[in-house]
């Protein structure tokens, strides 16, 4: 019988972390690679490529194959795949112009397709693999201000649950998380006034945003063995927020 600590074993594994550079995703690189993981960075972020770092448009299809390939080339495998690329806008939607819609769709929709592409075709062939895709409570219902946002994690969430039916029989597991609200700065500074804080700290039960930290616990059972039959579910990590009505 396998053991529990064999199962969550993560020593030596390869993984490959989208938009690893941002907020929540820097803490879960970390994470990753202190369990034991081989972790390589893809962000758009502009600093000297390195042995974990590979900067890269999640817009371009070239692009992640470029890397994939420097990847494969450096390590022959990737075990695990998190796409956390993202961007928003706070423009009201009678004002959000082409590029704004376009920058969103393309980086958190488009993006996360052509990573499960790119990514996803490596896993296939090898009969093993776990894709962990980032959606959101705005997913549905919707939030206000989050127009295009909501719309393109409603997105993920559904091809995410596509790529689990599709790849389940070459032991491809495709998850999504659903973070509540861990803000940013940029968050506070253009989505959340003091009004709205008010409203959502009043929506989640247990009173208080999200810490990245506490995205760790699921990313690691997600990319473990120990969520060996797990695929196609959505993983809400939110403090209440969606299991609060009135």
């Amino acid at each position: 019988m396998i053991t529990i600590d064999e199962r969550f074993n993560l020593q030596g594994k390869v993984s490959v972390v989208i938009g690893g550079a941002g907020y929540l995703c820097s803490a879960l690189a970390q994470a990753l690679s202190e369990s034991g993981m081989e972790v390589v960075v893809l962000d758009i972020t502009e600093r000297p490529e390195s042995d974990g770092y590979l900067r890269c448009d999640v817009t371009s299809k070239k692009d992640l194959v470029r890397c994939r390939d420097e990847i494969l080339k450096r390590h022959g495998r990737v075990d695990v795949l998190l796409n956390g690329a993202g961007t928003n806008a706070p423009t009201p939607f009678l004002e959000i112009t082409e590029e704004e819609i376009q920058q969103i769709l393309r980086t958190h929709l488009v993006g996360t397709i052509f990573c499960c592409q790119v990514f996803g075709e490596v896993m296939v062939k090898q009969r093993f693999g776990s894709i962990i895709n980032f959606a959101s409570v705005s997913m549905g219902p919707p939030l206000s201000k989050a127009f295009v946002y909501s719309a393109a994690k409603a997105g993920i969430a559904n091809i995410t649950q596509n790529l689990a039916r599709e790849w389940g029989p070459f032991n491809v597991r495709v998850n999504a998380l659903r973070p509540g609200f861990f803000p940013t700065d940029w968050s506070m500074k253009h989505f959340i006034d003091e009004e709205r804080k008010a409203k959502i700290l009043g929506h989640t039960p247990m009173g208080r945003f999200g810490k990245p930290e506490e995205l760790i616990g699921a990313v690691l059972w997600l990319a473990s063995d120990a969520a060996s039959f797990v695929t196609g579910s959505i993983v809400t990590v939110d403090g209440g927020f969606t299991a609060m009505t009135i």
